[in-house]
C-alpha cells in the first residue's frame, strides 16, 4: 500500500537549487531516513511534502493517501503558547485521547454528573488502555508540570511535548524532522525501540547513526539536488555509497581528462569559428558544467599549533552543587591528565552542563574548589552560546578572531583556507550569517572555538543540527586532537568514537567514573541488571541439591494456590467490567467506587502474577 508519492519535485531559492525533479514513493512499513549536507534542503523537502511550502514545476506532484492518518514533527514545533502542556498533548482528533482528557478533567472536580459522563465515555471509546499509555509516554519523555503554559517551556521541552502528542495520536505515517534533538540518551533509546515497531511507517531527517543502523530499512541521500536511494540500514548505506563513489570517481577521472583536452583545444581556436568548431565549444561547456556538479568533500585534517599543557591541568577537590532541593553532585574529586577523553552522560537536568561550567570557573561550587593550571586554555562550545551577528559575513566572523591561524612547524593558514577545511567554499564565505542554516551556524560557531587554539576542549552538545558529513569530518579532527577533550552529547555513535571513559551523573549527588565507552557502560549496566535478576531468581529457585523434597512440595503447593487466586481475581475483573456495561442505573458515586475497585483488582492480579513467575522460575 502506497502512503506517499513524490513526482518531479523541485525547489530553489533564487539561484540556489535545493533539489530538482525528485521522484520517490513510500509504502506501508517503510522506515526511510533522509540525509544530506546542512543547507541542502532536507527540512525544506519535508515542508513541501507536508504542504507547508509550495512546490515548483508544472509536472510536479505530491500525493499522500487520504485514508491514512499522517503526523509531522517539525524541528521547531508550532504549539499554542497559551495552552497548558496537557491541553497541547490532548489537542487531537483521536477519540480515545479525547475521552482520557475528559476523564482526567472530570476527576479533578467534585462534579458527580461530569465524572459519571466521563466514565461512560471512557467505556464507549475503550480508552482505559489509552490512559495507561499516556502515563507511560509522559514518563518516558519526562514531561512534568502538566499545567505549565507552552510559552514558559524551553525549546527542548516544547519538542518533547510535540513528540508525545504525535506518538499518542497513533498516526499511520510519521514524518519526523530531527526527532532526537533535545532528548537525553535514555529517551532516545526508548524512542528507537518505539519506532522499530513493524506497524509504523516512517520518513525522517536524522543524523543519529545508531538510529539509522537500528531503525531504518532504507536511506535516501540528497546530494547536489539529486536523490540516491540505498536499501538497508546505515552500514549497508556506507557500503553501497562507497561503491557508487568508486564508480563516479572513474567517470569523473575520464571526464577530467576529456575536459583538459577540450580546454587546450578551445584555447587554440581563432575567434571566427565554423559550425563544427562551435559544436565542440558547446560540448566543452557541457563537460565543464558536469565537473562543476561533482561532489568534492573536503577533509578537516589540520594541525593547529596547540599551546603546551603543563603537569597541572584541572583538579576538582570535594566539589558539591545543589539547586534548591536537587542535589546534582557532592564530594566530587578528579585530577585531569594529559590527552584525557571524557564523556559526560545523565538525564536532562542532572547537572552535566553545570559540572562543566564549574570546571571552567564559570559557576562556583557550593563546597570544594577547582584548581586550573596556568597553561590551560579552555575552548568551550556551549549549546546555549550560539550568538553570531546576523549582519556579519562568514569570513568576517572568522577574521574578527584572526586573519591567519598558526599551524605546527611554523606554518600558518589564512581564514579563507581554514573555512574551506570546515566545508565553507569560497563562494559561501561572503554569505551573511542570517542566511545560514542551523547546522551551518553551528559549524561556524564550532570553528570560532577551535581557532582560538585551546588545549582543553569542551563540547556541550556539538552534534545538534550537524549533518553526517560534518560529523565524520569533526570526528576525524578530534580523533587526532592532542589536548584534553570533554564531550556532552546525546549522540551515542559520536561518543563511542571519541571517548575512552565517562562520568555518569546518576542522581542524588552521585557521579560514577566508568572506564570505557558509552556502549560498554550500557552493556555493563545491562549485565548487572541481568545478574541481579538471576540472583533474585536463584534465591527463590529450587535448584539447591540439599533442598528437601518437602520444600519442593510446599513450593508447588503455593504455586497452585497462587494460580487459583489469579483465576478468582480474573473472574472478579470480568464481573466488574460487565457491571460497567450495564451502568445506566448506577449513581455517579457508585461508578467512581466501581472504577476504584477495578483498579485495585488489576493491581492485585499484577502482584500475584509476579509471585507466580518467581515461584515457577524456582521450580524449573
Amino acid at each position: 500500500m502506497q502512503f506517499l508519492s513524490v513526482e518531479n519535485a523541485s525547489k530553489s531559492y533564487g539561484e540556489k537549487i535545493l533539489f530538482k525533479d525528485v521522484t520517490f514513493t513510500i509504502s506501508k512499513g517503510d522506515k526511510i531516513a533522509l540525509i544530506a549536507k546542512n543547507g541542502s534542503g532536507k527540512s525544506t523537502l519535508l515542508r513541501v511534502i507536508s504542504g507547508d511550502e509550495g512546490i515548483e514545476g508544472e509536472t510536479s506532484r505530491i500525493v499522500i493517501d487520504k485514508n491514512i492518518k499522517t503526523a509531522y514533527l517539525k524541528q521547531e514545533p508550532e504549539l499554542n503558547p497559551k495552552d497548558t502542556v496537557i491541553d497541547a498533548i490532548f489537542d487531537t482528533n483521536h477519540a480515545a485521547l479525547k475521552a482520557v482528557k475528559i476523564y482526567q478533567n472530570a476527576m479533578l472536580t467534585n462534579d458527580k454528573d461530569a465524572q459519571h459522563k466521563a466514565l461512560m465515555i471512557m467505556d464507549e471509546q475503550q480508552a482505559w488502555d489509552t490512559e495507561a499509555r499516556v502515563q507511560v509516554v509522559l514518563a518516558k519523555l519526562r514531561i512534568k508540570d502538566h499545567d505549565k503554559e507552552i510559552g514558559q517551556l524551553s525549546g527542548g521541552q516544547r519538542k518533547r511535548v510535540a513528540l508525545a502528542k504525535i506518538i499518542l495520536a497513533e498516526p499511520d505515517f510519521l514524518i519526523l524532522d530531527e526527532p532526537t534533538n533535545h532528548l537525553d540518551i535514555d529517551m532516545i533509546e526508548w524512542l528507537e525501540e518505539y519506532l522499530k515497531m513493524s506497524t509504523i511507517t516512517l520518513f525522517m531527517v536524522t543524523h543519529d547513526r545508531y538510529f539509522l543502523e537500528n531503525v531504518c530499512n532504507e536511506i535516501m541521500e540528497l546530494d547536489n539536488g539529486t536523490i540516491y536511494m540505498y536499501r538497508g540500514n546505515y552500514s549497508q548505506y556506507l557500503e553501497k555509497k562507497e561503491a557508487r563513489i568508486q564508480n563516479d570517481a572513474s567517470n569523473v577521472d575520464k571526464t577530467r581528462k576529456l575536459f583538459k583536452r577540450e580546454l587546450e583545444w578551445v584555447r587554440r581556436q581563432p575567434q571566427a569559428r565554423t559550425t563544427k568548431s562551435k559544436s565542440r565549444v558547446d560540448g566543452f561547456h557541457e563537460i565543464k558544467k558536469q565537473l562543476a556538479g561533482v561532489n568534492q568533500d573536503t577533509e578537516m585534517s589540520i594541525q593547529i599549533d596547540m599551546t603546551r599543557l603543563g603537569s597541572k591541568i584541572v583538579e576538582a577537590h570535594n566539589v558539591s552543587k545543589k539547586y534548591g532541593d536537587q542535589n546534582l553532585f557532592e564530594g566530587f574529586n578528579y585530577k585531569f591528565k594529559k590527552a584525557e577523553r571524557i564523556g559526560v552522560v545523565g538525564v536532562n537536568g542532572s547537572g552535566k552542563s553545570t559540572l562543566i561550567k564549574i570546571l571552567t570557573g564559570e559557576v562556583k561550587p557550593d563546597t570544594g574548589k577547582i584548581i586550573i593550571g596556568e597553561t590551560v586554555v579552555f575552548g568551550h562550545y556551549d549549546q546555549e552560546g550560539l550568538q553570531l551577528r546576523n549582519d556579519k559575513t562568514v569570513i568576517d566572523v572568522v577574521r574578527d578572531i584572526a586573519e591567519y591561524i598558526p599551524l605546527a612547524k611554523g606554518l600558518k593558514m589564512s581564514a579563507e583556507s581554514l573555512l574551506e577545511k570546515f566545508l565553507f567554499p569560497r563562494s559561501h564565505q561572503r554569505v551573511f550569517v542570517s542566511q545560514l542554516s542551523g547546522g551551518e551556524r553551528r559549524r561556524l560557531y564550532l570553528l570560532t572555538v577551535l581557532i582560538k587554539n585551546p588545549n582543553f576542549l569542551i563540547l556541550d552538545e556539538p552534534t545538534n543540527d550537524l549533518d553526517i558529513i560534518t560529523l565524520n569530518v569533526l570526528e576525524d579532527y578530534l580523533v587526532d586532537y592532542p589536548g584534553c577533550l570533554v564531550i556532552i552529547t546525546h549522540d551515542r555513535y559520536f561518543m563511542d568514537k571519541l571517548v575512552d571513559h565517562i562520568f555518569v551523573l546518576e542522581g542524588d549527588g552521585k557521579i560514577k567514573d566508568f572506564n570505557g565507552s558509552y556502549s560498554e557502560y550500557r552493556n555493563d549496566k545491562e549485565d548487572q541488571r541481568i545478574a541481579l535478576q538471576n540472583a533474585k531468581s536463584e534465591s527463590t529457585s529450587n535448584t539447591d541439591s540439599n533442598k528437601s523434597s518437602k520444600d519442593d512440595y510446599a513450593a508447588r503447593k503455593e504455586l497452585k494456590s497462587v494460580e487459583k487466586q489469579i483465576e478468582k481475581l480474573e473472574s472478579k475483573k470480568i464481573e466488574i467490567s460487565n457491571k460497567f456495561n450495564n451502568s445506566a442505573s448506577m449513581s455517579p458515586d457508585q461508578l467512581i467506587e466501581l472504577s476504584k475497585e477495578l483498579d485495585s483488582v488489576k493491581e492485585q492480579i499484577e502482584e500475584k502474577e509476579m509471585v507466580w513467575m518467581e515461584l515457577s522460575e524456582g521450580l524449573e
